[in-house]
């Protein structure tokens, strides 16, 4: 493990995020996993998605 990684997890040991800080990551991690299991259902709109064959060849 890097001593980069090492010095931040010391920081937060000492200063832990705020509840707040808490709450708006877990809202994050909960609206992507909505949108995931909704796309996966098939309940996404065509037009929401990603077309990758057209961006293949894309030139500007």
């Amino acid at each position: 493990m890097n001593v980069t990684w090492l010095m931040r997890m010391a920081k937060w040991a000492r200063r832990p995020p705020s509840m707040l800080h808490v709450k708006i990551a877990a809202v994050a991690v909960l609206a992507v996993i909505v949108i995931v299991v909704v796309d996966k259902l098939g309940y996404w709109p065509d037009w929401a998605k990603l077309n990758p064959r057209g961006l293949r060849n894309w030139k500007p």
